[in-house]
């Protein structure tokens, strides 16, 4: 079965070749999978890449972070406001390691 994966980052302007977080995407599983550096910016890549799935009928979305070498307080926030509201909506929005 062929898996259905989609590769997204942004980078920072002064080092436009390394990318602050990159994200892989796998729409069968619902599955994220950060590397790089995890700041409120980045949080808000993955918080519209969970909407995505969430609107693609993705009822349990997983954040995988282990790759993520730091994760500022921010983006922290932001993604523990985002599970909230995925909960509210009765979806579930699992983030592993998010230390």
């Amino acid at each position: 079965m062929a898996t259905d994966l989609l590769m997204t980052g942004f980078a920072d302007h002064a080092a436009p070749r390394q990318p602050l977080l990159s994200e892989v995407v796998d729409r069968a599983t619902g599955t994220i999978r950060a590397t790089g550096r995890l700041t409120a910016l980045g949080a808000d890549l993955l918080r519209g890449t969970v909407e995505g799935l969430r609107r693609l009928g993705c009822a349990r979305v997983t954040v995988e972070l282990r790759e993520v070498e730091a994760a500022d307080d921010a983006a922290r926030g932001i993604l523990l406001e985002l599970r909230h509201s995925v909960t509210a909506d009765g979806g579930e929005l699992v983030l592993r390691h998010l230390d």
